[in-house]
């Protein structure tokens, strides 16, 4: 039991000094797609593939999926409000959106298609509302040190441990939900809030929105693969996919970066040339 704590307390306090340092150093776009790596779903799910029988890891997953859902109404909310309410009052009212979408989406029929489906519209209307906000990308300056980032990033580990242990003894159902709650999401809105301001916290959670589509490939592959092949080559094969998925969103990324930006990117060197000859 201590070891499982463990685990998941560390692998929890990894992803927010992570994305925290990796924002001051790539900027809110890539920090927000490290923020959607399976590095809290993971663990999780590496333990109770090994625990519980494939029925339970199939609704578990499915009620993952349900909850990932509602992590993209939180994260809207949070978008939309932390400017103006700053960042406790707009994660609090953030999660008491997330708790009954959570609950509520649990009860949709239809399986992982129709999750997939309900999934994609919410995700549209998180683009369009990141557009319709035209959120800034800031160029960040850290304005604290190691100190506050560890705290924070020690205190998710112990939210996320205890929940997911303690879920695992309730019912899948309730158990994927739990597993899928955004304490990594949270604690990162509000170290970034804290240290860096609502700028550059309301663009990493925004740019979360599309790196979470690696959290739904995770989900979707353990769904449909466990009880047909081992549950370690299951958890392998949801890593993998889930890692694919982050790294096309960062392809991507870069893509679009070179394609908006290049003609600047490439005028420093052009500048350099010209001085050289």
């Amino acid at each position: 039991m201590l070891t499982v704590l463990l685990t998941k307390l560390i692998a929890t306090a990894v992803v927010v000094i992570v994305v925290s340092v990796s924002v001051g150093k790539l900027g809110p776009r890539l920090g927000g797609i490290i923020a959607g790596t399976p590095i809290i779903l993971g663990p999780g799910y590496f333990f109770m593939l090994q625990e519980w029988p494939t029925e339970f890891i199939q609704a578990a997953a499915l009620a993952t999926l349900h909850a990932l859902i509602a992590t993209l109404l939180f994260s809207i909310s949070f978008v939309v409000t932390a400017e103006r309410l700053g960042a406790l009052l707009s994660l609090g009212l953030a999660t008491l959106i997330w708790v009954p979408g959570a609950y509520l989406f649990s009860f949709l029929p239809g399986g992982i298609t129709a999750a997939l489906v309900i999934y994609g519209v919410v995700l549209l209307a998180a683009d369009i509302t990141r557009r319709m906000l035209a959120l800034k990308q800031p160029k960040v300056v850290a304005v604290s040190g190691w100190f506050d980032v560890v705290l924070r990033g020690l205190l998710a580990g112990v939210l996320v441990a205890v929940a997911t242990t303690v879920a695992a003894r309730t019912g899948p159902m309730l158990s994927g939900i739990l597993v899928g709650f955004p304490v990594g999401l949270f604690t990162i809105g509000w170290t970034l809030h804290d240290r860096y301001g609502a700028d550059v916290a309301r663009a990493t959670v925004a740019a979360a929105q599309q790196g979470m589509l690696s959290l739904v490939a995770f989900a979707v592959v353990t769904a449909v693969l466990v009880g047909h092949v081992p549950p370690m080559v299951t958890f392998v094969f949801a890593l993998l996919a889930s890692i694919a998925v982050s790294a096309t969103l960062f392809m991507v990324s870069q893509w679009r970066l070179r394609r908006n930006y290049g003609h600047l990117l490439d005028a420093p060197a052009n500048n350099k040339r010209k001085s050289h000859p």
